[in-house]
């Protein structure tokens, strides 16, 4: 075998239909869509939700809830993140979240819960904090200051 005799496999490529090409091609015409209705017009395609005049079902059930366009949003930071706060000694506030990427979220705010243990002082500043997380940072000599 020479490579100007290598050929694929009889059948395993078919010539594109080429529809639109005159009546002789079995094609022309209608282009094989039939004949009138909504699939054989130009841009014919069902949109979606669209069922076939009913009313559709995003209509049909009614709305239920709101949401509230005040509620607040909290990043939760755990005590056991704080580790990695050990070697400074400078007030750990948003700006050193979002620093050490614990924070990933813009315009929320920060609270701090009680996951973990800590055995070394520190200086936090969040928004809110668990009864225990205070309780654990104040007894091994840190402090938690609660920012508006």
């Amino acid at each position: 075998m020479n490579l100007h005799e290598l050929a694929p496999n009889q059948g395993a490529r078919k010539n594109r239909k080429r529809i639109g090409r005159g009546v002789g091609s079995g094609y022309g015409k209608t282009a094989g869509k039939g004949t009138k209705g909504f699939k054989s017009r130009s841009g014919g395609k069902v949109r979606v939700g669209f069922e076939g005049g009913q009313m559709p079902i995003h209509r049909r059930l009614p709305k239920r809830g709101f949401t509230n366009i005040f509620k607040d949003h909290y990043e939760i930071v755990n005590i056991q993140d704080i580790q990695r706060f050990k070697d400074t000694n400078e007030i750990i506030d948003e700006n050193a979240w979002r620093k050490s990427r614990l924070l990933r979220g813009k315009g929320r705010k920060i609270k701090l819960l009680g996951n973990g243990d800590i055995n070394f002082s520190i200086h936090v500043m969040v928004h809110k904090a668990s009864k225990t997380a205070i309780q654990k940072i104040e007894s091994a000599g840190g402090k938690v200051e609660i920012l508006k």
